[in-house]
């Protein structure tokens, strides 16, 4: 078993590479080793953990860490499965240092019994985003049809998109690769704008990656499923069956996936045409959520989807079958909702149109998705004018005359000729510096309430991040790292300080899994064995969760969260108050004491909480 951590050190200036080797006990990798080797040499890290390869389901996740060039701070983006053919290189983790001249693709290719065969290979990036399916899906094809010739299995292939170029939220895209080609299930590391980062400080458009080395993972079933009947009373398959029933197909709702699901249940919670369905009646919220979701969206998705069973995995062996399809469409819930409901599309047609137009440029699909749906509430209300944004038509942003097929295409057109506006830089559309800073300046040379409609997170000077999309304090939080679920966001009333202890305690938990490379939706077990294998495997169960409580805590120490700067951001969480206590009829008293400072002074009142939800991860998250 791994008794070290193998770190790849690679200059991409010079094409330079080295090993380092750094003690399992001292850092567990990818997380911890990530900040140490972020706040040292400013890298883009690139790993797995300990058990990929193993025989644990969702292990294989390839996490990437660094300085966001979106948030401004220490962030840590995942992507599904791709760590399986990484644990092919032999190695735990990548780190890239210094920039290529040119833009160019990173080649890495591990044969047995050799070493890891590394070259910088400079592409006219330009053209080739231009080729074929476009963007991000051309790249892949590219450095397939490249270099897929020289692997002795499936390589894998990291590739970044235009976005990456034009903004400070460019993500990063793979696929599995089946028999030589390229398949439609995409895969993303989509928050903190690594795909920006890469880029634009590294000078590597693409990474692909692969190799025949054989490291001796664990792989007994017979010990892993004593260790879960001992747990659980049931076996390791048995108990990750149970725990991933949302991700499947869940009975209660007759749907599966996060799409699916939070469709099913949201009801009058839902967002729309950019959160203005908060200031409705409960009455109009919940009518859109039936006519337009349940009737419709949601509709069209069971019949095509979940019907069919159209369901593919990341990549890796598991129960999940998570990545939800209609054709080359995959279906997730949080882009589909900003790029749906929230941009005014209840139609899976449009919906599709829109989303896979900002997949193939690159970009983190649920900021993207944010700041389409808060241009069009400035085109709709007259703060900014077509010619404001380079596009030719207002869309339609109300649910009154609102017709669930054409409306809504004639939406997702503005949202596609808004993301064409954005690469090319056409009209104002600048976002280099990011949404937040883009938004500013249009408040002072437009109009104020340009700003208040925007909705996001606010971090140090510049860094933004739009919030997951769940109708809750938790989300706007003041926790160190947004946008993830590094943050309590369920539907509960909780007191702010409260609050920020919760957060602070989802951030430790998420740590568990993301420090061991592990997916989130098997949770339910994996947040509470992994500790427990650590000390079966190495005796390091304390070590793990004594370096996870200081990672956590350095990772806050970093913290530089600003109060909300816009009047939406704060409308979100005192209608929130207003929802509890009015229709799920809450009463408790410091529900009431918190509705009563806001309808007194709004602003002091969200101060307060604001603090209140600081004061509390502080405390909680204190080094030792």
């Amino acid at each position: 078993m791994k008794t070290n951590q193998k770190v790849l050190f690679i200059d991409a200036a010079t094409s330079f590479y080295r090993v380092n080797r750094y003690k399992l006990g001292e850092f567990f990798s990818p997380i911890d080793l990530g900040l140490h080797l972020a706040g040292k040499h400013n890298s883009l890290n690139i790993g797995t953990g300990v058990l990929a390869g193993s025989i644990f389901p969702g292990s294989n996740r390839l996490m990437f860490t660094g300085f966001s060039p979106a948030w401004g701070g220490f962030y840590v983006s995942s992507m599904g499965g791709a760590g399986l053919v990484f644990d092919n290189l032999g190695i735990n983790m990548l780190s890239i240092v210094g920039k290529a001249p040119s833009p160019s693709i990173l080649y890495l290719n591990r044969k047995q019994g050799g070493e890891i065969q590394s070259r910088i290979h400079p592409v006219d990036i330009e053209a080739i985003w231009k080729e074929g399916r476009g963007g991000v899906y051309s790249l892949m094809q590219y450095a397939l049809d490249t270099f897929g010739s020289e692997y002795g299995t499936e390589p894998r292939i990291l590739a970044t998109g235009p976005a990456s170029e034009s903004t400070d939220f460019g993500s990063i895209c793979s696929v599995p690769i089946k028999k030589g080609k390229l398949t439609y299930v995409d895969t993303w590391a989509g928050r903190g704008g690594f795909g920006s980062k890469m880029f634009q400080e590294h000078g590597i458009v693409a990474i692909i990656y692969g190799g025949t080395f054989i490291e001796d993972d664990f792989r007994d079933r017979k010990v892993a499923d004593q260790w879960f009947k001992d747990k659980y009373n049931m076996k390791l398959s048995t108990k990750d069956m149970e725990a991933t029933t949302k991700y499947r197909f869940d009975p209660h709702f007759e749907t599966g996936g996060t799409l699916g699901v939070n469709y099913a249940s949201l009801g009058g919670s839902m967002f729309s045409f950019n959160y203005k369905s908060i200031y409705m009646e409960e009455e109009e919220r919940v009518n859109i959520h039936k006519k337009f979701v349940l009737g419709h969206y949601l509709k069209q998705f069971n019949d095509e989807t979940i019907a069919t069973k159209s369901e593919k995995n990341c990549g890796e062996p598991c129960a999940a079958v998570c990545k939800k399809m209609n054709d080359k469409y995959k279906k997730d819930y949080e882009p589909y909702q900003t790029m749906g409901p929230l941009s005014g599309i209840f139609d899976q047609r449009a919906a599709e149109k829109l989303n896979h137009y900002a997949d193939m440029y690159g970009f983190d699909a649920i900021s993207v998705g944010g700041v389409i749906s808060w241009l069009m509430e400035c085109l709709s209300e007259g703060y900014l004018k077509p010619e404001d944004l380079g596009v030719k038509d207002i869309p339609e942003f109300s649910a009154e005359g609102f017709d669930v097929v054409s409306s809504s295409m004639h939406n997702a057109d503005i949202g596609v000729a808004i993301l064409d506006n954005i690469i090319d830089k056409k009209g104002k559309l600048d976002l280099k510096d990011g949404a937040r800073a883009f938004a500013h300046k249009l408040s002072k040379t437009k109009n104020k309430k340009i700003l208040d409609a925007f909705v996001y997170t606010a971090y140090a000077r510049k860094g933004w991040m739009v919030p997951n999309q769940y109708w809750t304090p938790g989300v706007l939080s003041p926790m160190s790292m947004m946008g993830k679920y590094y943050m309590y966001y369920g539907p509960n009333f909780v007191p702010p300080r409260e609050l920020g202890r919760s957060g602070a305690a989802r951030l430790k938990g998420e740590l568990v899994l993301d420090n061991m490379g592990f997916c989130r939706f098997h949770r339910q077990w994996a947040e509470e064995m992994m500790p427990e294998v650590m000390e079966s495997l190495y005796g390091l169960k304390e070590q793990y969760l004594r370096n996870g409580h200081i990672t956590a805590s350095r990772i806050n120490g970093r913290n530089s969260s600003v109060f909300w700067e816009s009047e939406r951001s704060v409308d979100i969480i005192y209608t929130f108050l207003q929802r509890k206590h009015i229709v799920d009829k809450n009463n408790d008293p410091e529900l009431i004491k918190w509705l009563n400072c806001f309808n007194k002074d709004k602003h002091e009142a969200a101060m307060s909480f604001w603090y209140g939800m600081h004061k509390g991860i502080q405390e909680s998250l204190r080094d030792f």
